[in-house]
């Protein structure tokens, strides 16, 4: 395993950092670590971007057309 040293961190974010392990149930250096796997080695979620353009071409606007039923609209609320 390899060993990491950060320096110069505001100590606004290791105050965070403590806060978030006790939180946890874990030592700060505990919570370092789950947040760098969590941040960097899990796989992220699609945009919703990315997510429209991975649906496939399903037709045209006509083929959706909207077919109205033989009863009026109107006969149906008066």
């Amino acid at each position: 395993m390899a060993n990491l040293v950060v320096r110069n961190l505001d100590q606004r974010i290791v105050d965070a950092l403590k806060q978030r392990a006790a939180q946890h149930g874990r030592s700060a250096e505990a919570e370092h670590r789950v947040l760098l796997e969590t941040l960097l080695l899990k796989p992220k979620g699609k945009s919703f971007a990315e997510i429209l353009k991975s649906m496939p071409n399903v037709g045209t606007d006509e083929d959706f057309r909207r077919v109205e039923d033989e009863v009026g609209i109107d006969r149906v609320f008066s």
